[in-house]
């Protein structure tokens, strides 16, 4: 097994926290990860992607150029990633301020309303978790408590209170992939 993904948006999104818990959770399942974050200088509001790596194999670089998954949070990072996925690849992308679609043929692309779901949940700091438990849904990358346990290793222990809504959050991701 190998993926090779990029989760793409602003700053603030928590673009690069949901590729740092990915790769945690997956080290704690024994794969080999990488986890290459880019931001611009502003960081809050501006573009920023990371670059995750799993496999259960040595991974021999970092770097990319085509991805088999790409989580797309904004109309930026569509135009700028949309060509790179690789043919029979997949694209997951939030509908909120996307205002031109995904529009390839030769991929498989889901359409989520995480930002909607963190009005119903009454709660924006949950989008990356929504999001991130609709990737989990459509890729079964890892197992949802290995994921938890990524979580519990990236957060802050003051933080730990959160895990449960982080974990709700997750599961109403899940629920949103048609």
């Amino acid at each position: 097994m190998k993926e090779e993904l990029i989760i793409a948006g602003f700053g603030g999104q928590g673009v690069l926290s949901m590729g740092k818990i990915l790769a945690y959770a997956a080290l704690m399942d024994n794969l080999e990860v990488t986890w290459m974050p880019s931001y611009g200088p502003e960081q809050r509001g501006g573009t920023a992607n990371v670059t995750v790596i799993l496999s259960d194999s040595e991974i021999s670089s970092p770097m990319l150029d085509d991805y088999d998954t790409a989580v797309i949070l904004n109309q930026q990072s569509l135009d700028k990633f949309e060509s790179k996925v690789k043919p029979g690849g997949t694209l997951i992308y939030d509908s909120y301020g996307i205002h031109k679609a995904p529009t390839r043929t030769d991929i498989n692309i889901y359409r989520i309303d995480a930002m909607e779901a963190t009005f119903e949940m009454e709660n924006a700091k949950a989008y990356n978790m929504i999001v991130l438990g609709a990737l989990l849904k459509i890729k079964n990358l890892l197992p949802v408590e290995s994921v938890i346990k990524g979580l519990k290793k990236t957060l802050p222990e003051r933080h730990h209170h959160l895990i449960p809504m982080n974990e709700d959050a997750i599961k109403r991701g899940m629920t949103l992939v048609k």
